[in-house]
């Protein structure tokens, strides 16, 4: 089926209408015509010449400008669903859904890998073979990081992520000091579960088991924040899951006040009954590798998870 089959049946004023609307701001249209006239443009940029040749007739040029646009049809495909196909699991092959990313369900074939094709440009490898090309999407969002990111309906935020990811291929470079500081906190994660998991069995406590990189990411954040943004003050509000972990590992709330809190508080005053440990909030100064100090702010967050979102955004309108 021809997926640009709809063109047909609009008319030329109202795709005019949505064109223009595009080129003023392209997070104003759907993403899906964003895509589209993303793909307009290139062959509007790369074939100049091509508008003056019958593209019906079956020329070269007709013939490469339609493959160029099958490129981009396929490097869309990745990017929306590369990360069905990434290789997370270690224990058995993942499971194969319909449709593939195959050449042919773009109508490509092998025969076209050697070919060079403009398309290139669209991932930040300028022209280059279509075996370039494929190399550098399954690179990018088939390996061991998937990337699910096609339904934010932000065209901006989306091309943000896109081209972060595309320029490196989802593989960052660190430092031997920043690996040194991602396992560290990796540790410390995974310790931190470990022990509350032996010293307080069948209590709940919302593990952040399979989650541990969420506290290396909050290092970064806060590192990156403070000292190449100059961030101050940062407010959290997140859910009950590894709310402790973060807390200990993030905040730098003590281990006695956070098992004080499994075992059970004494009260002075009667009239105060405290709350669950997941739901407490915290504030603390955390000094930067640095040397920079960051006030965080952990919201409290009750079972109504979605309340804490007007707080949160009421704390640092405040700041």
């Amino acid at each position: 089926m021809d997926q640009n089959k709809f063109l047909s049946n609009l008319d030329p004023g109202a795709l005019d209408g949505i064109y223009q609307q595009y080129q003023s701001d392209p997070s104003s249209v759907s993403p899906d015509w964003a895509r589209f006239f993303e793909g307009f443009d290139l062959a509007r940029t790369h074939y100049p010449e091509l508008p003056g040749r019958p593209l019906a007739g079956g020329g070269a040029g007709s013939e490469q400008l339609a493959k160029e646009f099958k490129v981009i049809a396929l490097i869309n495909g990745y990017r929306e669903r590369g990360h069905l196909f990434t290789q997370t699991n270690p224990v058995r092959n993942r499971r194969t859904y319909e449709p593939t990313l195959d050449l042919e369900n773009f109508g490509l074939s092998a025969a076209d890998l050697g070919t060079e094709f403009d398309a290139g440009a669209e991932i930040g490898i300028g022209r280059a073979t279509l075996a370039a090309i494929v190399d550098h999407l399954k690179t990018t969002y088939c390996r061991s990081i998937g990337a699910e990111y096609r339904f934010i309906r932000d065209v901006e935020r989306t091309q943000w992520l896109q081209q972060r990811m595309e320029r490196d291929r989802n593989m960052p470079s660190f430092t031997l000091e920043e690996k040194k500081g991602i396992l560290r906190k990796l540790g410390q994660a995974v310790a931190f579960e470990r022990f509350l998991g032996k010293k307080f069995i069948g209590q709940k406590r919302f593990s952040l088991e399979g989650g541990e990189t969420l506290i290396p990411a909050l290092d970064t954040v806060i590192e990156h924040g403070a000292g190449e943004h100059g961030v101050t003050d940062i407010v959290i509000g997140m859910a009950h899951r590894g709310r402790l972990n973060v807390l200990a590992n993030t905040f730098n709330k003590t281990y006695e006040s956070i098992f004080a809190d499994f075992e059970g508080r004494d009260y002075e005053d009667a009239f105060v009954e405290g709350d669950v440990k997941y739901h407490m909030g915290f504030n603390s100064c955390v000094i930067t590798r640095k040397g920079k100090g960051v006030n965080l702010i952990l919201c409290p967050n009750p079972s109504h998870l979605e309340s804490v979102g007007p707080v949160m955004q009421g704390i640092s309108r405040a700041l």
